[in-house]
């Protein structure tokens, strides 16, 4: 946290908290149906970057916008997407935010800002600066956030748009969530940095590494960026510190990692790191119960919603797609 700022409020922390457990039960909800085979094609969780997602929705306005990752559903979530819709969207109903089309990693809520998880590593990147130079271009006071992996920070794609970020001032935040493993591989056997963040002095820009399981120093780190990027000063990076609670994809074993990562990570659980601190402030642990019971209630909603959904019609198909060289365009 920087020195200085203000520290967040008794009902700063009931809605930070919220969010959290919202993800999180989302998260656990979904990996059971994943496992009980409910679910078609795979899925990427979330669950112990809770606090990280939710810090930096916090941090930003409703007219703001993020692309987001594989690990998609928490920063969805923390930017104020419904999970029926997105429980939905997993089945592949109807009802799905992408109408069953897009699947776990490709949920949109452009009202919401969300401009879309993305399957590709370090997709979201170069997405992220295009709606940052039509905020620029239109004189809007919009930021966008970029979410990726440590991984994805050794892709070309992010280093161009940086530095063309960088160059033309841009409002954006590149928001690197390091949970240490790209798939499999232990971030430091590929990278010849102690942080990621480092990198932002190849582009004068700031740039700055903080603890991701404390949504308290992750909202400080991120209002910081934003308000430098909204005044037009440019962009920034910020890296937060995770652990990923799962394997790469529900079911991986993550054999590859030591024991002691899991262990540690647990150790510092984003959520009762959360709770301890309210209940210091003097919230009631019978008030914090009620929103675990409320947020447990609103996911068997959304899987229920859900399963009762209806599948798409099959002569819908090609609904919604598009084809640069079919006149009819196909956009219906």
């Amino acid at each position: 946290m920087k020195k200085g700022a203000e520290k967040c409020d008794a009902q700063w922390y009931l809605e930070a908290y919220t969010r959290m457990v919202r993800i999180r039960d989302f998260e656990t909800k979904a990996a059971d149906c994943f496992t009980k085979s409910e679910l078609a094609g795979n899925i990427h969780l979330y669950m112990g970057e809770e606090a990280s997602g939710v810090g930096t929705c916090l941090a930003l306005k409703d007219t703001d916008y993020i692309t987001s990752t594989h690990r998609g559903h928490g920063h969805c979530i923390a930017k104020g997407a419904k999970t029926d819709k997105m429980m939905a969207e997993l089945f592949g109903k109807e009802t799905g935010y992408c109408k069953g089309r897009g699947g776990s990693m490709h949920i949109v809520d452009v009202q919401k800002g969300i401009l879309g998880a993305n399957g590709i590593v370090a997709g979201g990147i170069a997405l992220a600066a295009g709606s940052a130079m039509a905020s620029q271009y239109k004189g809007e006071d919009s930021v966008t956030v970029a979410f990726f992996g440590d991984a994805a920070s050794n892709q070309g794609v992010f280093h161009e748009t940086v530095n063309m970020a960088a160059t033309w001032k841009l409002p954006i935040v590149f928001l690197i969530e390091n949970n240490q493993y790209g798939v499999s591989t232990e971030i430091h056997r590929v990278t010849n940095t102690d942080t990621m963040a480092v990198r932002a002095q190849a582009y004068n820009i700031p740039g700055v590494t903080v603890d991701g399981t404390d949504v308290e120093v992750v909202y400080h780190a991120v209002s910081e960026a934003v308000a430098r990027a909204r005044k037009g000063d440019g962009p920034s990076i910020v890296e937060t510190m995770v652990y990923r609670y799962q394997g790469h994809y529900c079911g991986d074993p993550a054999v590859y990692r030591p024991k002691e990562y899991l262990a540690e990570g647990k150790s510092k659980d984003p959520i009762d790191k959360a709770k301890k601190k309210m209940l210091k402030m003097g919230i009631k642990e019978s008030e914090i119960d009620a929103i675990d019971a409320k947020i447990a209630q609103e996911i068997e909603g959304a899987y229920q919603f859900a399963k009762n959904s209806p599948d798409p019609d099959p002569a819908a198909v090609i609904d919604y797609m598009y084809s640069s060289d079919n006149e009819r365009s196909v956009l219906r």
